[in-house]
């Protein structure tokens, strides 16, 4: 496998500690609050945030070990293509989540529906743009024929912990 490095632009700091009964997805953690402290040779960078409602946040799931291509996931029973998941036992342990951003100050973001664990390295942060963002027309795989509740309900388990 070809090799790419990255360096981390903060730290993500939340309330779990674990993956003990952690959202698994942002949506799931509507009361999660948690904040990101921006390195400081980045700071520049926040300019102009403070306009948007939501950030996507790009980062490493560096307490994941090892990879499975097939998984099953938390809201299935079923195994799945990893690819088809968004499991974090991946090739390359990347997270991606959207959260609310409520303020800005200085090197400091204060977010809302965080699905991640405490001091999580931040890769990146994309602006969330509702009118790219959003996909009306969009299907969901095998998820269609889920409870589309589940999504707020489920909690993470030790599946993926080694």
């Amino acid at each position: 496998m070809n090799h790419v490095t990255f360096e981390y632009i903060g730290t993500i700091y939340t309330p779990y500690q674990s993956l003990d009964n952690m959202p698994i997805q942002p949506s799931g953690a509507k009361d999660a609050q948690g904040y990101i402290l921006i390195n400081d040779e980045f700071v520049e960078g926040l300019k102009d945030m403070d306009g948007f409602s939501h950030i996507t946040l790009i980062y490493h799931l560096n307490k994941v070990t090892g990879h499975q291509l097939s998984v099953v996931p938390y809201m299935d029973d079923k195994a799945h293509g990893v690819f088809a998941t968004r499991s974090p036992k991946r090739p390359n342990a990347i997270g991606l989540s959207t959260v609310k951003l409520e303020r800005v100050e200085g090197n400091k973001l204060f977010v809302r529906e965080v699905d991640m664990l405490n001091e999580t390295p931040l890769l990146d942060i994309k602006p969330f743009f509702r009118q790219a963002d959003n996909r009306m027309d969009a299907t969901s795989g095998w998820l269609e024929k889920k409870d589309q509740s589940i999504v707020f309900k489920t909690k993470s388990d030790d599946r993926f912990v080694d």
